[in-house]
């Protein structure tokens, strides 16, 4: 069990953050961009960013400011509202169950999108170069756009049924409890 620990171990790349806020690959011993990062990120290479002083892992904090670059440049994936909305969900009872939820859909969405380039390939017989990769994109971004509006129709559904079943659940359990409901108070308007 431990060789096996130590074997994925060896296969996760070390960068070590300095202090003056350097990064150095471990592996190829050369200090590394966050550009660098992101190739890694890319290139679907393991890795871990840890804190040289403190030896505290910093891998979250170096993939959020590759993509507060990337949001700040270019195109943006998410608009101002979609991210104030995942802002609220910080602190909120609620916050785990959506860090699962995003989680689950993006590997949903993954899975689609490897369909999708299986299929290309199947339809251009072979490796489909960036042209025609661009190409098949372009007819299929509107089906893709409905495909995944439905899905998330489906998923709100199904979270609306989880729901109702969750109050259901709450209230079966609470009916063996002799409790008694308070009656509402009147309360007199101070004016008369």
């Amino acid at each position: 069990m431990a060789r096996a620990a130590k074997s994925a171990e060896s296969k996760s790349r070390l960068i070590k953050k300095y202090p003056n806020r350097r990064l150095y690959d471990t592996r190829n011993s050369a200090y590394i961009t966050l550009a660098d990062v992101k190739q890694l990120v890319l290139d679907n290479e393991s890795f871990t960013v840890v804190d040289v002083k403190s030896g505290e892992d910093l891998t979250r904090s170096i993939l959020l400011q590759i993509i507060l670059e990337e949001e700040t440049g270019g195109m943006p994936m998410f608009s101002a509202d979609a991210l104030a909305q995942i802002i609220r969900f910080y602190g909120n009872s609620m916050q785990s169950v959506m860090g699962v939820f995003l989680e689950k859909n993006i590997k949903a969405f993954i899975e689609i999108q490897e369909g999708m380039a299986e299929q290309s390939k199947n339809l251009y017989g072979g490796a489909a170069g960036p042209e025609a990769w661009t190409q098949f994109m372009s007819v299929q971004t509107p089906v893709l756009q409905n495909m995944m509006s439905q899905y998330i129709d489906q998923s709100k559904n199904l979270f609306v049924q989880m729901q109702d079943q969750m109050q259901d659940q709450t209230r079966n359990l609470f009916s063996t409890f002799p409790f008694n409901p308070a009656a509402p108070q009147n309360k007199k308007n101070d004016d008369s």
